[in-house]
């Protein structure tokens, strides 16, 4: 069964990547990357994911699933928590905050914020005469559902609202993430699947609405008997974006403590023209158990942009 589930994983991968693909082609989305709107919705969240290098779809194993896979969630018992602080580059402010309930064994919902701070600018009228300060920002409101199938099976979707704003203009748009998941009995080798922000704009800054980021994600890890480290792996499929890779690493044999590293090929779009920062796109990161609580931190190397650093506390109530 799991040779013929990993098979079928990755027909239907490739089959969405031919999809994204085409798609992306036809908008000319690679000589555009970024046009998308709410481009906010790709920041990775979370330390211990970020630290990985964001491979998190397929292992999706804690509260950061809400922005993977929400297939994942399925996996925990009980109450749990989120909260996220992400100091971006140039000063940008982000943070995510999320609940999770299980409804019974197997199944559990969520609901969760994400903002991302522009910080204050200055107006300036056509002659370059100082009118104020504006400032803008991004925000989405989520809820989550996933439910268990089997004992190797998961499934989950998040329903989100999203509302931007840049002076006294704003946008709004809704956005639907599926997933699923796949899991060995012991937990060792994991697969994931997940379709991000299928949506609309309902209203636009301007005078056209955007379409939405469609990100294709596909992952999986393994954590090998008698080694005490998981490895991960995913391919992201944007449509405004070339595709991405990422990789990453979790040394658990210090437990409590936790060392992360992992990488990131869309740190490739950090480096400025003629820039040779080999670097763009590693992280490092570690946690620390604390009675219920894990607290993670990860730092992104970002070339020319600088770093960025992220703090997450997660855990059950």
């Amino acid at each position: 069964m799991t040779v013929t589930f990993v098979r079928r994983l990755i027909l239907l991968t490739v089959s969405l990547a031919l999809f994204v693909s085409v798609v992306a082609e036809a908008r000319g989305a690679n000589s555009n990357a970024g046009t998308s709107g709410f481009s906010f919705l790709k920041i990775n969240i979370g330390a211990r994911a970020v630290g990985m290098g964001g491979a998190f779809t397929g292992l999706a194993d804690d509260e950061t699933a809400l922005y993977y896979n929400p297939a994942g969630i399925a996996s925990l018992e009980g109450d749990h928590y989120i909260a996220g602080y992400h100091n971006y580059f140039t000063d940008l402010q982000n943070g995510f905050v999320g609940y999770l309930h299980e409804v019974r064994y197997g199944t559990v919902v969520g609901a969760y914020i994400s903002y991302l701070d522009y910080g204050d600018f200055t107006k300036t009228d056509e002659d370059g005469n100082v009118l104020g300060e504006f400032g803008g920002g991004d925000m989405l409101i989520g809820v989550s559902a996933a439910t268990t199938r089997g004992e190797n099976y998961r499934f989950g979707a998040s329903l989100k609202f999203i509302y931007e704003k840049l002076d006294e203009y704003s946008a709004t748009g809704v956005a639907l993430d599926l997933g699923a998941r796949y899991n060995t009995f012991r937990g060792r080798y994991t697969a994931g699947l997940a379709i991000q922000n299928l949506g609309f704009q309902l209203s636009s800054l301007g005078q056209e609405k955007d379409d939405l980021p469609l990100t294709v994600r596909g992952g999986g890890s393994a954590t090998p008997k008698g080694l005490p480290m998981t490895f991960s792996g995913d391919v992201i499929l944007p449509v405004d974006n070339d595709i991405n890779f990422a990789v990453g690493a979790e040394y658990f044999e210090l437990k409590p403590l936790y060392l992360r590293v992992g990488w990131n090929s869309f740190g490739s779009n950090y480096r400025a023209d003629g820039s040779d920062d080999s670097l763009a796109g590693l992280s490092f990161g570690a946690g620390f158990d604390l009675k219920k609580m894990h607290i993670a931190y990860a730092v992104t190397l970002a070339a020319d942009l600088g770093e960025s650093h992220r703090v997450t506390l997660t855990g059950g109530i």
